[in-house]
């Protein structure tokens, strides 16, 4: 009997741990034995690929939950900054570097205007968010007019379709993200900052560490990596689409969620988020590949949503 418990007490360690890259792996598996071409390398660097601008933006908001707040604006700001880019070059007849460099710089800056109103106002983040949601929308349709903007430098193209070998350059903006994300969220004072103000905001408070201006920072990085996601997606499809990102919160939020980080804050990580982003890029492939339809994926997402929040409410 002890064997048995020590068994089930391992066992249960190792799910609460490893929970989501054993679904992960689990929901692999079971895809190549359905559909064998799931497992075709043309089929992994799609989904990669696609995966990518998510991630991206996905690895910015885990910031922001960690900090106890959410963003529901990344769709928006997705599109804004990709018709930003695409204006400037088409519009205006900037070259590659600035047509991407304004349009993160105003990402960059709706974020800490979001964290600074939120701050400074003790307004909830889903409400600001939420009417960020509409501005930067109604920005990107008021720029083109609604209409897509076309013709885009075959050199800014590359950010979204370009290769460095067999890897596509998506793909590694998305790693660098990665690599920059958990670095300062596990080896620096700001990191452990961040999950301290999840945490206990008070505590925080109440040790003199400028709670306002991390959280104005947190809000900052995820418009900056929306921003990011904009450009490569206008790359990629070599237009600036006011109607882009609609929805891609919910996908952002799932895989922040799914990955283990709580929505209550303080615990998680850039690791987990990672794989609750592939986990969620494999399972619509897979499910696209078996010809299942969008209205029944949406419906799948959204309870996997709230079953990780229920998770995550019994494990706190």
């Amino acid at each position: 009997m002890d064997i048995l418990k020590k068994a089930g007490h391992y066992a249960l360690i190792a799910l609460k741990e490893y929970g989501i890259a054993i679904a992960f792996l689990l929901t692999c598996g079971i895809m190549t034995i359905l559909t064998p071409v799931f497992i075709s390398p043309r089929n992994i660097f799609n989904i990669i690929r696609q995966v990518s601008m998510l991630g991206i933006i996905a690895v910015g908001s885990t910031f922001v939950i960690l900090s106890a707040e959410i963003d529901l604006s990344v769709g928006s700001v997705v599109a804004l900054s990709g018709v930003i880019a695409a204006g400037l070059q088409v519009n205006n007849g900037m070259g590659t570097f600035l047509a991407t460099l304004i349009p993160l710089l105003i990402s960059l800056t709706l974020g800490l205007g979001m964290g600074f109103v939120i701050t400074k106002t003790n307004v909830h983040s889903f409400i600001v968010t939420l009417g960020m949601l509409s501005i930067a929308r109604g920005l990107a349709l008021i720029y083109t007019g609604g209409y897509p903007i076309s013709g885009l430098n075959s050199s800014f193209n590359a950010i979204g379709g370009g290769m460095v070998g067999p890897v596509p350059i998506p793909v590694i903006i998305y790693t660098g993200v990665i690599i920059i994300a958990y670095f300062f969220l596990s080896q620096t004072t700001f990191g452990k900052y961040i999950y301290a103000i999840g945490g206990n905001k008070e505590a925080v408070r109440l040790a003199a560490i400028p709670v306002d201006l991390y959280k104005t920072i947190v809000f900052g990085i995820s418009g900056l990596t929306s921003g990011i996601a904009g450009v490569i997606l206008a790359a990629r499809v070599n237009s600036g689409q006011p109607t882009a990102g609609m929805g891609w919160e919910l996908d952002v939020i799932a895989s922040v969620i799914i990955g283990g980080t709580s929505l209550f804050g303080g615990r998680g990580g850039v690791i987990g988020t990672v794989i609750g982003s592939l986990f969620l890029g494999v399972l619509r492939n897979g499910l696209n590949l078996l010809n299942v339809s969008p209205f029944y994926q949406q419906v799948f997402i959204g309870l996997l949503i709230v079953i990780a929040v229920i998770i995550d409410k019994f494990r706190k």
